[in-house]
């Protein structure tokens, strides 16, 4: 799935940005194989052109699918982490979409070449005695790997799966065969949508909540969550950004980048991405939405004004990285580590 990350921690060390979300180097990739999982959903098998092992990945993880100049997409990998030949994205044919969907769905074929980087992982498995995995549409993707995972470990999980219908719930049929007791299907054409509200009154503090799928499922588990004691952490993987409901802190502020020992102005229509890269500083990024995480970079001082999707409140609030694509300063001056 195209994937965008938030998640809701407690507890946690202030979030840095690290080797493993490091943007990697381009990866050339062939096709191996294209498997239609549903009518709507196609699976794509890739393994590295030059026959060599992949990158390690661990569940949670997605990838940037470099699809043309200026079309870059967001994929969770749903194969096994433990492969290191070959890497499997599940993706939904959206035909309003921005044409990410269409181009692999429709034109690019077997054997065929493609360029991809990562992988990296916002939306990572934390450790729990249990889980309850809320899943909508697509939003399924991510937790192929996290469910193979938690049940080797012996913890306890469930899953809550809800989809239009039950003929377009990829996986469905190997889940509930392989986990008939932990698995719940909700398809809205026979069951109506997910009952978040009974089923989170029953979620125990000590249970990890994960959510993926369509925004209005996010925001519901986000709002009920909020009004619950008894609910821990929640983790949420977003298709797209946030629309921010207030005004930049500041039209303008300076930003030092303190590696390159160089201090710009940012303007009111300006990111700090784009004055970066105007500044020959080398900055990766990939969605420019706050959203796939690539850009996360570090804070040295000053005060960020977060814009994106990927922290948490509690990761925004500790201040120490931002996504320069979307995010901007709320205070005069702020020194990143670039």
């Amino acid at each position: 799935m195209a994937s965008q990350f938030e998640a809701r921690h407690s507890g946690q060390q202030p979030r840095r940005a690290d080797t493993e979300n490091q943007a990697r180097e381009d990866l050339a990739m062939e096709i191996k194989a294209k498997t239609p999982i549903t009518d709507t959903v196609t699976q794509l098998t890739l393994v590295r052109a030059d026959g060599r092992d992949l990158p390690d990945w661990t569940p949670g993880s997605h990838i940037d699918v470099v699809l043309g100049p200026d079309m870059v997409r967001q994929y969770s990998l749903c194969g096994e982490p433990s492969d290191r030949r070959s890497w499997q994205v599940s993706v939904l044919y959206q035909p309003d979409g921005r044409g990410g969907s269409t181009r692999l769905h429709h034109e690019l074929r077997e054997g065929e070449s493609i360029t991809v980087r990562g992988p990296r992982n916002n939306f990572r498995l934390v450790d729990a005695p249990r889980y309850l995995f809320i899943a909508g549409g697509i939003g399924i993707t991510p937790f192929l790997p996290m469910i193979t995972s938690v049940d080797r470990a012996g913890a306890e999980w469930s899953l809550i799966y809800g989809g239009r219908s039950r003929r377009n719930m990829a996986f469905a049929d190997d889940l509930t065969q392989a986990h008939h007791d932990r698995v719940t299907l909700v398809p809205a054409d026979i069951h109506g949508r997910i009952d978040l509200a009974r089923i989170l009154a029953g979620v125990t503090p000590d249970t990890a909540v994960y959510v993926c799928g369509p925004e209005s499922l996010l925001c519901a588990v986000e709002a009920m969550g909020a009004e619950l004691d008894n609910i821990g952490d929640i983790h949420l993987e977003r298709f797209t950004p946030k629309t921010p409901t207030d005004a930049p802190v500041l039209d303008e502020f300076e930003v030092e980048f303190v590696r390159s020992g160089i201090t710009v102005s940012v303007g009111s229509d300006q990111s700090i991405l784009d004055v970066a890269r105007s500044a020959g500083i080398p900055a990766p990024f990939s969605c420019s939405e706050g959203t796939c995480g690539t850009c996360e970079t570090n804070i040295v001082s000053g005060l960020a004004d977060h814009r994106d999707s990927v922290l948490s409140p509690a990761e925004q609030e500790e201040n120490s990285t931002l996504m320069i694509c979307i995010s901007r300063a709320a205070c005069p001056k702020i020194k990143l580590d670039l």
